[in-house]
Protein backbone atom coordinates (compact mmCIF):
# COMPACT_ATOMS: atom_id res chain seq x y z
CA UNK A 1 0.00 0.00 0.00
CA UNK A 2 1.30 3.50 -0.34
CA UNK A 3 -0.03 6.55 1.18
CA UNK A 4 -1.27 10.05 -0.19
CA UNK A 5 0.21 13.44 1.18
CA UNK A 6 -1.85 13.88 4.51
CA UNK A 7 -2.01 17.41 4.01
CA UNK A 8 -4.56 17.02 1.15
CA UNK A 9 -6.58 14.91 3.61
CA UNK A 10 -6.09 17.78 6.29
CA UNK A 11 -7.42 20.36 3.49
CA UNK A 12 -10.22 18.31 2.66
CA UNK A 13 -11.48 17.75 6.07
CA UNK A 14 -11.35 21.77 7.13
CA UNK A 15 -13.67 21.83 3.93
CA UNK A 16 -15.52 18.37 3.45
CA UNK A 17 -18.65 19.18 4.42
CA UNK A 18 -22.27 18.31 2.85
CA UNK A 19 -25.72 19.48 4.74
CA UNK A 20 -29.17 18.27 4.90
CA UNK A 21 -29.83 22.01 2.97
CA UNK A 22 -27.56 21.07 -0.21
CA UNK A 23 -28.84 17.34 -0.52
CA UNK A 24 -32.48 18.77 -0.55
CA UNK A 25 -31.58 21.55 -3.27
CA UNK A 26 -30.40 18.85 -4.84
CA UNK A 27 -33.40 16.92 -4.55
CA UNK A 28 -35.30 20.27 -6.50
CA UNK A 29 -32.81 19.70 -9.28
CA UNK A 30 -33.48 16.61 -9.78
CA UNK A 31 -37.18 16.10 -9.07
CA UNK A 32 -38.12 16.14 -12.94
CA UNK A 33 -34.96 14.11 -13.93
CA UNK A 34 -34.85 11.01 -12.21
CA UNK A 35 -36.79 8.47 -10.98
CA UNK A 36 -38.37 8.24 -7.42
CA UNK A 37 -37.42 4.18 -7.06
CA UNK A 38 -39.81 2.08 -5.19
CA UNK A 39 -38.55 1.76 -1.10
CA UNK A 40 -40.18 -2.61 -0.79
CA UNK A 41 -40.34 -4.62 2.07
CA UNK A 42 -39.13 -7.43 0.84
CA UNK A 43 -40.69 -10.81 3.08
CA UNK A 44 -38.28 -13.46 2.06
CA UNK A 45 -35.58 -11.30 3.34
CA UNK A 46 -37.32 -9.92 6.58
CA UNK A 47 -38.04 -13.53 7.28
CA UNK A 48 -34.49 -15.18 7.18
CA UNK A 49 -32.99 -12.18 9.25
CA UNK A 50 -36.02 -11.74 11.87
CA UNK A 51 -36.68 -8.10 11.04
CA UNK A 52 -38.08 -5.70 8.26
CA UNK A 53 -35.57 -5.28 5.17
CA UNK A 54 -36.56 -2.46 2.85
CA UNK A 55 -34.87 -2.58 -0.75
CA UNK A 56 -33.85 0.74 -2.20
CA UNK A 57 -34.24 -0.26 -5.67
CA UNK A 58 -32.09 1.98 -7.35
CA UNK A 59 -31.65 -0.60 -10.44
CA UNK A 60 -35.00 0.82 -11.25
CA UNK A 61 -33.62 4.20 -11.86
CA UNK A 62 -33.14 5.83 -15.21
CA UNK A 63 -29.72 4.57 -16.25
CA UNK A 64 -29.98 1.65 -13.66
CA UNK A 65 -27.99 2.89 -10.70
CA UNK A 66 -28.11 5.69 -8.47
CA UNK A 67 -25.26 7.53 -10.25
CA UNK A 68 -27.46 9.74 -12.42
CA UNK A 69 -28.37 11.37 -9.29
CA UNK A 70 -24.88 12.73 -8.62
CA UNK A 71 -23.88 13.20 -12.51
CA UNK A 72 -26.84 15.66 -12.87
CA UNK A 73 -26.44 17.56 -9.82
CA UNK A 74 -22.96 18.57 -10.90
CA UNK A 75 -23.53 19.31 -14.28
CA UNK A 76 -27.15 21.12 -13.45
CA UNK A 77 -24.80 23.45 -11.15
CA UNK A 78 -22.54 24.46 -13.37
CA UNK A 79 -22.16 27.89 -14.88
CA UNK A 80 -23.46 28.82 -18.55
CA UNK A 81 -19.74 29.68 -19.04
CA UNK A 82 -18.90 26.25 -18.06
CA UNK A 83 -21.20 24.30 -19.38
CA UNK A 84 -20.06 26.01 -23.14
CA UNK A 85 -16.95 24.24 -22.68
CA UNK A 86 -18.11 20.99 -22.24
CA UNK A 87 -17.92 17.97 -19.29
CA UNK A 88 -15.31 15.18 -19.58
CA UNK A 89 -15.30 12.28 -17.28
CA UNK A 90 -13.66 8.57 -17.31
CA UNK A 91 -15.73 5.90 -16.65
CA UNK A 92 -16.09 2.20 -17.82
CA UNK A 93 -19.62 1.83 -16.22
CA UNK A 94 -22.55 3.84 -14.57
CA UNK A 95 -21.16 7.25 -13.90
CA UNK A 96 -20.50 7.34 -17.65
CA UNK A 97 -24.04 6.64 -18.37
CA UNK A 98 -25.35 9.29 -15.54
CA UNK A 99 -23.25 11.77 -17.50
CA UNK A 100 -23.77 11.15 -20.66
CA UNK A 101 -27.91 11.00 -19.92
CA UNK A 102 -26.98 14.40 -18.26
CA UNK A 103 -25.60 15.93 -21.26
CA UNK A 104 -28.76 14.77 -23.40
CA UNK A 105 -31.17 16.26 -20.80
CA UNK A 106 -29.19 19.61 -20.37
CA UNK A 107 -28.05 19.72 -23.72
CA UNK A 108 -24.47 19.78 -22.89
CA UNK A 109 -20.89 18.40 -24.98
CA UNK A 110 -19.89 15.27 -23.11
CA UNK A 111 -16.13 13.57 -24.14
CA UNK A 112 -16.73 10.03 -21.95
CA UNK A 113 -13.33 8.16 -21.89
CA UNK A 114 -13.66 4.64 -21.56
CA UNK A 115 -10.69 1.91 -21.78
CA UNK A 116 -10.71 -0.08 -24.74
CA UNK A 117 -11.39 -2.90 -23.04
CA UNK A 118 -15.25 -1.88 -21.91
CA UNK A 119 -17.97 -3.97 -22.89
CA UNK A 120 -19.60 -3.29 -26.08
CA UNK A 121 -22.75 -3.29 -24.24
CA UNK A 122 -21.34 -0.45 -21.99
CA UNK A 123 -20.29 1.53 -24.90
CA UNK A 124 -23.66 1.29 -26.12
CA UNK A 125 -25.28 1.92 -23.53
CA UNK A 126 -23.51 5.26 -23.37
CA UNK A 127 -23.94 6.65 -26.83
CA UNK A 128 -28.04 5.52 -26.50
CA UNK A 129 -28.39 8.05 -23.49
CA UNK A 130 -25.63 10.64 -24.48
CA UNK A 131 -27.31 10.78 -28.12
CA UNK A 132 -25.23 13.45 -30.32
CA UNK A 133 -24.15 14.91 -27.03
CA UNK A 134 -21.95 13.05 -26.42
CA UNK A 135 -18.88 11.51 -27.92
CA UNK A 136 -17.05 8.28 -26.62
CA UNK A 137 -12.95 7.58 -26.29
CA UNK A 138 -11.91 4.48 -26.27
CA UNK A 139 -8.23 4.41 -24.95
CA UNK A 140 -6.03 2.63 -23.00
CA UNK A 141 -5.97 -0.77 -21.04
CA UNK A 142 -7.46 0.44 -17.73
CA UNK A 143 -9.31 3.27 -16.23
CA UNK A 144 -5.96 4.45 -14.86
CA UNK A 145 -5.18 5.32 -18.81
CA UNK A 146 -8.80 6.43 -19.48
CA UNK A 147 -8.81 8.60 -16.46
CA UNK A 148 -5.24 10.44 -17.82
CA UNK A 149 -6.41 11.36 -21.16
CA UNK A 150 -9.85 12.78 -19.54
CA UNK A 151 -7.46 15.01 -17.64
CA UNK A 152 -5.16 15.81 -20.26
CA UNK A 153 -7.84 17.21 -22.53
CA UNK A 154 -9.87 18.98 -19.57
CA UNK A 155 -6.25 20.68 -19.27
CA UNK A 156 -5.98 21.66 -23.29
CA UNK A 157 -9.72 22.76 -23.89
CA UNK A 158 -10.22 24.29 -20.48
CA UNK A 159 -13.32 21.47 -19.71
CA UNK A 160 -15.29 20.60 -16.97
CA UNK A 161 -14.01 17.01 -15.30
CA UNK A 162 -17.10 15.35 -13.87
CA UNK A 163 -15.80 13.19 -10.56
CA UNK A 164 -17.41 9.93 -10.02
CA UNK A 165 -17.42 10.50 -6.18
CA UNK A 166 -14.82 13.37 -4.88
CA UNK A 167 -16.97 16.48 -5.44
CA UNK A 168 -20.00 17.88 -2.96
CA UNK A 169 -22.18 18.43 -5.59
CA UNK A 170 -21.75 14.90 -6.47
CA UNK A 171 -21.96 13.73 -3.04
CA UNK A 172 -25.15 15.94 -2.85
CA UNK A 173 -26.71 14.35 -5.58
CA UNK A 174 -26.50 10.50 -3.94
CA UNK A 175 -27.93 12.06 -1.07
CA UNK A 176 -31.40 12.45 -2.35
CA UNK A 177 -31.12 8.55 -2.07
CA UNK A 178 -31.83 8.71 1.40
CA UNK A 179 -33.81 11.56 1.62
CA UNK A 180 -36.39 9.59 -0.65
CA UNK A 181 -35.87 6.36 2.07
CA UNK A 182 -36.42 8.82 5.42
CA UNK A 183 -39.48 10.68 3.08
CA UNK A 184 -41.20 7.44 2.70
CA UNK A 185 -40.62 5.48 5.96
CA UNK A 186 -43.43 5.08 8.45
CA UNK A 187 -41.54 3.69 11.11
CA UNK A 188 -37.63 5.11 12.10
CA UNK A 189 -34.47 3.29 10.38
CA UNK A 190 -32.42 1.46 12.47
CA UNK A 191 -30.18 0.25 10.16
CA UNK A 192 -28.94 1.21 6.65
CA UNK A 193 -26.75 -0.37 4.74
CA UNK A 194 -24.92 0.89 0.89
CA UNK A 195 -21.92 0.01 -1.02
CA UNK A 196 -19.35 1.94 -0.90
CA UNK A 197 -16.49 2.43 -4.49
CA UNK A 198 -15.62 5.97 -3.52
CA UNK A 199 -17.56 6.92 -1.03
CA UNK A 200 -19.64 9.06 -3.20
CA UNK A 201 -22.97 7.51 -2.19
CA UNK A 202 -22.31 6.70 1.48
CA UNK A 203 -21.06 10.20 1.99
CA UNK A 204 -24.31 11.57 0.69
CA UNK A 205 -26.36 8.96 2.41
CA UNK A 206 -24.96 9.71 5.36
CA UNK A 207 -24.85 13.24 5.59
CA UNK A 208 -28.79 13.13 5.48
CA UNK A 209 -29.35 10.42 8.02
CA UNK A 210 -26.98 12.31 10.53
CA UNK A 211 -28.81 15.24 10.15
CA UNK A 212 -32.37 13.95 10.19
CA UNK A 213 -32.44 10.89 11.93
CA UNK A 214 -29.43 10.37 13.93
CA UNK A 215 -30.11 7.25 15.73
CA UNK A 216 -30.35 5.89 12.44
CA UNK A 217 -26.82 3.41 12.07
CA UNK A 218 -25.09 3.65 8.21
CA UNK A 219 -23.40 0.39 7.31
CA UNK A 220 -20.65 0.99 4.25
CA UNK A 221 -20.15 -2.15 2.64
CA UNK A 222 -17.30 -2.98 0.51
CA UNK A 223 -16.22 -5.97 -1.41
CA UNK A 224 -12.94 -7.82 0.17
CA UNK A 225 -10.71 -7.27 -2.84
CA UNK A 226 -10.89 -3.94 -2.76
CA UNK A 227 -11.72 -2.54 0.70
CA UNK A 228 -10.03 0.69 0.36
CA UNK A 229 -12.16 3.10 2.64
CA UNK A 230 -11.77 0.52 5.34
CA UNK A 231 -7.95 0.43 4.63
CA UNK A 232 -7.96 4.10 4.47
CA UNK A 233 -9.78 5.16 7.54
CA UNK A 234 -7.55 2.61 9.59
CA UNK A 235 -4.62 4.20 8.46
CA UNK A 236 -6.31 7.72 9.18
CA UNK A 237 -5.02 9.15 5.81
CA UNK A 238 -6.53 8.01 2.21
CA UNK A 239 -4.92 5.04 1.26
CA UNK A 240 -3.98 3.58 -2.36
CA UNK A 241 -4.17 -0.38 -2.46
CA UNK A 242 -1.84 -1.68 -4.76
CA UNK A 243 -3.91 -4.38 -6.18
CA UNK A 244 -7.64 -5.25 -6.07
CA UNK A 245 -10.00 -7.77 -7.27
CA UNK A 246 -11.87 -5.95 -9.96
CA UNK A 247 -14.54 -8.62 -10.12
CA UNK A 248 -16.88 -5.90 -8.33
CA UNK A 249 -16.23 -3.25 -10.64
CA UNK A 250 -18.82 -0.73 -9.49
CA UNK A 251 -16.88 -0.78 -6.49
CA UNK A 252 -13.22 -1.44 -7.09
CA UNK A 253 -11.61 1.72 -6.43
CA UNK A 254 -7.70 1.60 -5.70
CA UNK A 255 -7.81 4.99 -4.42
CA UNK A 256 -11.16 6.60 -2.28
CA UNK A 257 -11.71 10.25 -2.52
CA UNK A 258 -10.58 12.82 -0.07
CA UNK A 259 -14.00 14.89 0.40
CA UNK A 260 -15.27 11.31 0.84
CA UNK A 261 -12.60 9.41 3.27
CA UNK A 262 -13.55 12.68 5.46
CA UNK A 263 -16.90 12.33 5.37
CA UNK A 264 -17.58 9.09 5.74
CA UNK A 265 -15.01 9.29 8.99
CA UNK A 266 -18.10 11.21 10.52
CA UNK A 267 -21.64 9.38 9.00
CA UNK A 268 -20.41 5.51 8.26
CA UNK A 269 -20.89 3.57 11.88
CA UNK A 270 -18.96 0.45 10.62
CA UNK A 271 -17.67 -1.35 7.08
CA UNK A 272 -17.93 -4.66 6.59
CA UNK A 273 -15.47 -6.38 3.66
CA UNK A 274 -18.01 -9.00 1.72
CA UNK A 275 -16.03 -12.01 -0.15
CA UNK A 276 -16.81 -11.09 -4.13
CA UNK A 277 -18.45 -15.01 -3.83
CA UNK A 278 -20.36 -13.97 -1.07
CA UNK A 279 -21.44 -11.08 -3.89
CA UNK A 280 -21.95 -13.73 -6.08
CA UNK A 281 -24.37 -15.83 -3.88
CA UNK A 282 -26.66 -12.85 -3.13
CA UNK A 283 -26.70 -11.93 -7.06
CA UNK A 284 -28.56 -15.59 -7.49
CA UNK A 285 -30.55 -15.20 -4.57
CA UNK A 286 -31.99 -11.79 -5.11
CA UNK A 287 -32.88 -13.03 -9.15
CA UNK A 288 -34.19 -16.79 -8.28
CA UNK A 289 -36.15 -15.38 -5.01
CA UNK A 290 -37.15 -11.95 -5.78
CA UNK A 291 -36.58 -11.48 -9.87
CA UNK A 292 -34.08 -8.59 -8.79
CA UNK A 293 -31.54 -8.25 -11.43
CA UNK A 294 -28.77 -6.79 -9.39
CA UNK A 295 -25.23 -6.04 -10.55
CA UNK A 296 -22.68 -6.89 -8.23
CA UNK A 297 -21.63 -4.12 -6.60
CA UNK A 298 -26.07 -3.55 -6.41
CA UNK A 299 -25.87 -6.69 -4.09
CA UNK A 300 -23.26 -5.36 -1.51
CA UNK A 301 -25.72 -4.20 0.63
CA UNK A 302 -27.88 -7.34 1.12
CA UNK A 303 -24.60 -9.39 0.76
CA UNK A 304 -23.78 -7.97 4.09
CA UNK A 305 -27.12 -8.54 6.23
CA UNK A 306 -25.50 -12.10 6.83
CA UNK A 307 -22.46 -11.09 8.80
CA UNK A 308 -24.50 -8.47 10.74
CA UNK A 309 -27.97 -10.83 11.16
CA UNK A 310 -27.22 -10.63 15.39
CA UNK A 311 -27.49 -6.93 15.26
CA UNK A 312 -30.24 -6.59 13.18
CA UNK A 313 -32.75 -8.98 14.96
CA UNK A 314 -36.51 -7.08 15.05
CA UNK A 315 -34.87 -4.14 13.64
CA UNK A 316 -36.22 -1.74 10.52
CA UNK A 317 -33.59 -1.86 7.94
CA UNK A 318 -33.01 -0.28 4.81
CA UNK A 319 -30.59 -1.80 1.59
CA UNK A 320 -29.69 0.20 -1.43
CA UNK A 321 -29.58 -1.91 -4.17
CA UNK A 322 -27.23 0.54 -5.95
CA UNK A 323 -27.74 -0.76 -9.59
CA UNK A 324 -28.83 -3.29 -11.73
CA UNK A 325 -26.35 -2.99 -14.93
CA UNK A 326 -25.21 -6.88 -15.35
CA UNK A 327 -24.40 -8.31 -18.29
CA UNK A 328 -25.85 -11.30 -19.06
CA UNK A 329 -22.73 -12.96 -20.18
CA UNK A 330 -21.18 -13.28 -16.74
CA UNK A 331 -24.01 -14.93 -15.09
CA UNK A 332 -21.99 -18.52 -15.48
CA UNK A 333 -18.69 -16.93 -13.82
CA UNK A 334 -20.97 -15.75 -11.10
CA UNK A 335 -22.52 -19.35 -10.62
CA UNK A 336 -19.03 -20.58 -10.44
CA UNK A 337 -17.53 -17.89 -7.53
CA UNK A 338 -21.03 -18.85 -5.59
CA UNK A 339 -20.54 -22.00 -5.97
CA UNK A 340 -17.10 -22.45 -4.52
CA UNK A 341 -17.42 -19.44 -1.56
CA UNK A 342 -20.19 -21.63 -0.76
CA UNK A 343 -18.25 -25.05 -0.52
CA UNK A 344 -19.48 -26.61 -3.17
CA UNK A 345 -17.67 -26.56 -6.47
CA UNK A 346 -13.56 -27.37 -5.85
CA UNK A 347 -11.15 -28.26 -8.16
CA UNK A 348 -7.95 -30.98 -7.53
CA UNK A 349 -4.99 -31.55 -9.31
CA UNK A 350 -5.69 -35.83 -9.04
CA UNK A 351 -2.14 -37.83 -9.79
CA UNK A 352 -4.15 -40.85 -12.08
CA UNK A 353 -2.82 -44.28 -12.39
CA UNK A 354 -1.82 -44.52 -16.12
CA UNK A 355 -3.69 -47.94 -16.53
CA UNK A 356 -7.01 -49.04 -17.85
CA UNK A 357 -10.09 -48.77 -15.48
CA UNK A 358 -8.66 -45.91 -13.76
CA UNK A 359 -11.33 -43.00 -14.30
CA UNK A 360 -14.21 -46.10 -13.78
CA UNK A 361 -12.30 -46.71 -10.18
CA UNK A 362 -12.57 -42.74 -9.67
CA UNK A 363 -16.20 -42.21 -10.15
CA UNK A 364 -17.29 -45.41 -8.35
CA UNK A 365 -14.88 -45.77 -5.39
CA UNK A 366 -14.50 -41.94 -4.81
CA UNK A 367 -17.52 -39.72 -6.17
CA UNK A 368 -20.54 -39.19 -4.12
CA UNK A 369 -23.68 -40.90 -4.96
CA UNK A 370 -24.61 -37.05 -5.45
CA UNK A 371 -21.43 -35.81 -6.64
CA UNK A 372 -20.78 -34.05 -10.21
CA UNK A 373 -17.48 -34.38 -12.10
CA UNK A 374 -17.96 -30.77 -13.99
CA UNK A 375 -14.48 -30.61 -15.41
CA UNK A 376 -11.62 -33.30 -16.25
CA UNK A 377 -8.90 -32.63 -18.19
CA UNK A 378 -5.64 -34.17 -18.51
CA UNK A 379 -2.69 -31.97 -18.15
CA UNK A 380 1.24 -33.37 -18.96
CA UNK A 381 1.80 -37.12 -18.65
CA UNK A 382 4.99 -37.07 -16.13
CA UNK A 383 5.54 -40.71 -16.54
CA UNK A 384 4.18 -43.35 -18.09
CA UNK A 385 2.72 -44.91 -14.18
CA UNK A 386 1.01 -41.69 -13.43
CA UNK A 387 -0.34 -38.50 -15.03
CA UNK A 388 -2.12 -35.57 -13.04
CA UNK A 389 -5.81 -34.32 -13.76
CA UNK A 390 -7.06 -31.47 -13.26
CA UNK A 391 -11.02 -32.44 -11.71
CA UNK A 392 -13.94 -30.07 -11.40
CA UNK A 393 -16.44 -31.56 -8.69
CA UNK A 394 -19.76 -29.72 -7.72
CA UNK A 395 -21.59 -31.37 -4.28
CA UNK A 396 -24.65 -31.00 -3.50
CA UNK A 397 -23.66 -30.03 0.37
CA UNK A 398 -20.92 -28.61 2.13
CA UNK A 399 -20.38 -31.58 3.89
CA UNK A 400 -19.86 -33.79 1.18
CA UNK A 401 -16.07 -32.11 0.65
CA UNK A 402 -14.67 -34.61 4.05
CA UNK A 403 -16.06 -38.02 2.66
CA UNK A 404 -15.30 -36.70 -0.63
CA UNK A 405 -11.21 -35.85 -0.34
CA UNK A 406 -11.37 -38.91 2.34
CA UNK A 407 -12.01 -41.33 -0.29
CA UNK A 408 -9.42 -40.28 -2.36
CA UNK A 409 -7.01 -40.60 0.13
CA UNK A 410 -7.90 -43.95 0.90
CA UNK A 411 -8.26 -45.34 -3.09
CA UNK A 412 -4.84 -44.19 -4.00
CA UNK A 413 -5.75 -40.67 -5.54
CA UNK A 414 -2.89 -38.38 -4.44
CA UNK A 415 -4.79 -35.00 -4.80
CA UNK A 416 -4.27 -31.39 -4.61
CA UNK A 417 -6.99 -28.60 -3.81
CA UNK A 418 -6.29 -25.51 -6.14
CA UNK A 419 -9.49 -23.74 -4.77
CA UNK A 420 -7.48 -21.86 -2.35
CA UNK A 421 -4.29 -21.66 -4.45
CA UNK A 422 -5.07 -18.24 -6.11
CA UNK A 423 -1.87 -18.51 -8.75
CA UNK A 424 -2.64 -22.22 -9.75
CA UNK A 425 -6.21 -21.73 -9.77
CA UNK A 426 -6.32 -18.58 -12.13
CA UNK A 427 -3.67 -20.30 -14.11
CA UNK A 428 -5.28 -23.48 -14.48
CA UNK A 429 -8.93 -22.72 -14.50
Amino acid sequence: MTRSNTTELERATDTAKVTVADIMVANQALKDVIVKTPLQRNEILSARYGCNVFLKREDQQVVRSFKLRGAYNFISSMTMEERSRGVVCASAGNHAQGVAYSCKALGIEGKIFMPLTTPSQKVSQVKRFGGEQVSVVLTGDSFDDAFAAAMELCTAEGKTFVHPFNSTQVIAGQGTVALEVLNEMQEPVDYMFCGIGGGGLASGVGSYLKGISPSTKLIGVEPAGAASMKASLKNGEVTRLDEIDTFVDGAAVKQVGDLTMAICEDVVDDIIPVPEGKVCTTILELYNENAIVAEPAGALSVAALDFYKEHIKGKNVVCVISGGNNDIERMQEIKEKSLIYEGLKHYFIVTFPQRAGALRKFMEQVLGEEDDITHFEYTKRTNREHGPVIVGIELKRREDYEPLVTRMAENGFPYKDINNDSLLFNLLI
